[in-house]
């Protein structure tokens, strides 16, 4: 039976080499690109932290194994250098555990006055990161923004700072979320032609139903999200295969994630591969789920922004491991700077802005079902 304790020791060199050749890569792409000046008016600059809470109201309620809602609190924040401005957000579902009193709190603590230079990427986010042990969204909020900021000033996209192609971004699911049999078929019907691949969240005891109401509309490919749903390893098997005669693709979170050895089982047996969403959270948890999970759903407020997603999916990829790049409900700002790296992954899950009625931005889109990333620098976003 494989065993993820064989990994343990690569796994921990994957960890250091995946930091080295992200940081180069940075480092190379800046180096390719036109000559710039970083300070264009010659004067000493310093960089200035704005932000301001901003509550996401959404289309429909929103409901998962857990818990349902109608909106979701956000903070929006903006740096400021030079005469242009990065545009960040920290958006915090129920689950994460943050707040916007937290956000607020930990964003009045973070001083980038002290920085002369955004280039200096690490530098200033190991010093963010440093600030507290959690606040992750938070701290995703000052990434965003700060790549955001060193786009703009390079007057490049960051899917190209990164050496990729934007053609390669795969189709985006949308998902549909747990509710009566009629509203899930009004539902389906109204994003059926819209979208190559929907989404499913299950996990209470009306899953088959909702599968079988969806196929009654559709027989679009479904990814399953079981939000740590199931809790017996065997009735998670049942359910996968008889999902996988169905059409599902794949499987995400389908135990809680303190079981796991017995999601390891499920994967090594399961038909459909198995993702990590609410069992992996940042780089250091990467290497423990190699053979537990086939991949990891990289979201950015969980892993504190765009900086350690990239190390997050050049570390799975050494492990031979999926990736998927997931959101929670956000605008257009935050959906845009993870969108920036879905070239490079296998599901993209970015639909939290089409979930929203008051966004603020415009940014990527879906056309055809497919992610769309604009040319303009940074992370392609415009204030709307």
């Amino acid at each position: 039976m494989f065993t993820r304790r064989k990994f343990l020791q690569t796994a921990a060199w994957a960890v250091a080499g995946s930091a080295l050749m992200a940081e180069q890569l940075q480092a190379n792409a800046r180096q390719a690109l036109p000559h710039f000046n970083v300070n264009r008016s010659g004067l000493s600059l310093r960089m200035k932290l704005r932000f301001f809470p901003y509550e996401l109201k959404l289309r429909h309620v929103f409901t998962v194994a857990t818990y349902s809602r109608t909106t979701t609190p956000d903070v929006q924040v903006e740096i400021e250098y030079d005469g242009l401005t990065g545009y960040g957000e920290a958006s915090m579902p129920p689950y994460l555990g943050q707040t916007v009193e937290s956000v607020t709190a930990f964003l009045k603590r973070v001083n980038l006055e002290q920085f002369g230079d955004p280039f200096q990427l690490d530098d200033i986010l190991t010093y963010v990161d440093s600030l507290s042990p959690g606040d992750t969204a938070a701290k995703a909020a000052v990434d965003i923004a700060l790549h955001d900021l060193v786009g703009k000033l390079l007057n490049a996209p960051w899917y190209k700072i990164w050496g990729l192609n934007k053609e390669k971004a795969p189709s985006t699911t949308f998902t549909i979320g747990i509710d009566t049999a009629d509203v899930v078929r009004e539902k389906t019907r109204e994003c059926a032609g819209l979208y190559n691949i929907l989404k499913v969240k299950l996990g209470r005891d009306n899953d088959k139903e909702m599968i079988e109401t969806i196929r009654s509309v559709t027989d679009l490919p479904i990814a399953i999200d079981a939000n740590q749903g199931w809790t017996d390893r065997q009735y998670a098997l049942d359910m996968i295969h008889w999902l996988k005669e169905r059409g599902i693709v794949m499987v995400e979170q389908p135990l809680p994630a303190d079981r796991l050895e017995d999601t390891a089982w499920v994967t090594e047996r399961s038909p459909l591969p198995v993702f990590a969403d609410e069992s992996v959270q940042r780089l250091r948890d990467v290497p423990g789920l190699k053979g537990a999970f086939t991949g990891i759903n990289i979201k950015l407020m969980k892993c504190t922004g765009m900086r350690e997603a990239w190390k997050m999916l050049t570390l799975a990829r050494a492990l031979d491991m999926k990736v998927m790049v997931g959101c929670m409900t956000e605008t257009s700002c935050a959906c845009s700077a993870a969108a920036q790296l879905s070239p490079a992954v296998d599901f993209a899950d970015l639909d939290g802005n089409l979930l929203i009625a008051n966004d603020r931005f415009k940014g990527m889109t879906v056309e055809k079902g497919k992610i769309t990333l604009p040319d303009r620098p940074g992370i392609g976003v415009v204030p709307t």
